[in-house]
């Protein structure tokens, strides 16, 4: 089965053939770093890890690039507001996504360029606009003139018609199904930082930061182009206009968004309190593994309802998948013999989420899959039918899970030292024959939420 995806352009699935063989060029959009990145913007940026990780799992170099936005309206505001230096206010939010990047288990990208780094490289853009006779100057700024576009509006579905005349739209963001000639240089204001270019003084509209920096690190057409479905219109609207306008190329071949995240079913917002970033939820306790299956089991396309009911939920599915690895790892010898029937199903089983996570990224559809696996691997243990291809088989299949979701089957990070030298202390008291004494200890152990399991295989354990 080929990959495939859903592209925005085209309203369609379509198999995907990246311009160079073997070689797939990926530009997501990053944080704006005026605050810390809430956790719809992560249900985002992680959906975009399991792309590059799908696509390298498949055989592809992937080269990435996330733009850091470091410079707009915003940053500007929040950084006035506190007295700082846009450089001293943006630097504190980048650090702490990094923070967060790790904490999620996100693979680095292989360039993250920050906004005011490319400055000479927009305003090179601007100029070749200009020269096209696609751009016109208004009181020190320059916009872009939609009407010089005719393919405006291909990736969003707005009528460019309702932008006649020469309405303009200074701010970096505005009203959705509203287009209007857009900034792509800002005139210098005393109150805002700005910089001295070959067209001049001023500072870069949002829109050009990233048309600019993807082209110069990706090139002037590439693979696959990201973002939330907020961004379709009017940022990626407006990055295929003055991109192609000023190559004369096609800008992006694949544009995939991921759809909102709500909360408890209703959209997030820091006047309802139920807002969260990652350090919210750390703060409470919660486990950062749990987060990340739990962002990743409903598929990019579909709206997803966070609830801490439904995090608690994704920590009892992953709880069954560490089950399944600490089993496998204590697998003894005497099983290890005979056997075969489940390595066949194993293998149906990774063609099965092959074929989904293929089907435009069917991360529900390959989990269903892999939980088939779990119930009957269990089953054939208890069975004594569970030989050597058995165990290589589904050790095979959470590798690939890992690999895909950059998540570890059996690295329980809430399991404490002090509970592990317990567990074993209980074995030991088993073997001389110290019946009270592990007794008790199972009643410890109980009593913090560990269950342990003794079967003819050896003992198992779970959290509550």
């Amino acid at each position: 089965m080929a990959l495939r995806f859903y592209n925005t352009l085209t309203r369609q699935e379509e198999e995907f053939v990246p311009l160079n063989t073997g070689e797939v060029r990926l530009y997501t959009c990053g944080p704006t770093v005026y605050d810390y990145a809430h956790i719809g913007n992560f249900r985002t940026y992680l959906w975009e890890d399991l792309l590059r990780r799908y696509l390298q799992h498949r055989g592809y170099r992937v080269t990435q690039a996330m733009n850091l936005t470091d410079v707009d309206d915003k940053t500007i505001a929040n950084a006035r507001e506190a007295g700082l230096t846009l450089a001293d206010y943006t630097r504190k939010y980048i650090e702490a996504f990094f923070e967060d990047v790790a904490a999620l288990g996100i693979e680095k990208a292989e360039h993250y360029p920050r906004a005011t780094a490319y400055i000479p490289e927009m305003a090179r853009l601007v100029r070749r606009l200009q020269e096209k006779a696609h751009v016109y100057e208004s009181r020190g700024s320059l916009y872009f003139k939609i009407s010089t576009f005719p393919g405006y509006g291909r990736l969003s579905r707005v009528d460019p018609a309702a932008g006649a005349g020469q309405a303009r739209i200074d701010s970096d963001e505005y009203e959705k199904d509203n287009p209007r000639d857009f900034a792509v240089w800002k005139a210098p204001k005393d109150d805002e930082p700005y910089w001295d270019t070959e067209i001049g003084r001023g500072r870069p509209g949002w829109h050009i930061e990233c048309s600019a920096m993807s082209m110069k690190l990706l090139g002037e057409t590439f693979d696959i182009h990201t973002g939330g479905v907020d961004n379709i219109f009017p940022h990626h609207e407006n990055e295929i206009a003055q991109s192609e306008a000023a190559t004369g190329k096609p800008f992006v071949r694949y544009w995939l968004h991921a759809a909102h995240l709500i909360v408890d079913g209703e959209k997030m917002s820091k006047s309802k309190g139920n807002f969260f970033t990652l350090r919210d939820l750390a703060a409470r306790g919660h486990d950062m593994r749990a987060l990340r299956y739990m962002l990743l089991s409903v598929h990019y396309r579909k709206p997803l309802n966070f609830t801490v009911e439904g995090l608690s939920q994704a920590g009892a599915a992953l709880g069954r998948l560490d089950d399944l690895a600490l089993r496998l790892e204590a697998a003894t010898p005497s099983l290890t013999t005979g056997g075969g029937d489940l390595a066949v199903k194993a293998e149906k089983v990774l063609q099965g989420m092959t074929d989904a996570l293929d089907a435009d990224l069917n991360t529900a559809g390959a989990l269903g899959h892999l939980f088939d696996l779990v119930r009957e691997t269990h089953s054939a243990v208890d069975a004594g039918r569970f030989g050597e291809r058995d165990l290589m088989a589904t050790r095979g299949v959470l590798r690939a899970f890992e690999t895909i979701f950059g998540i570890r089957p059996g690295q329980r990070a809430d399991l404490d030292t002090d509970i592990e030298a317990l567990i074993r202390k209980r074995a030991e008291a088993r073997a001389r024959k110290d019946f009270a004494a592990a007794d008790r200890i199972r009643d410890e152990l109980l009593g913090r939420g560990v269950i342990l399991e003794d079967t003819p295989q050896g003992v198992r354990w779970k959290r509550k």
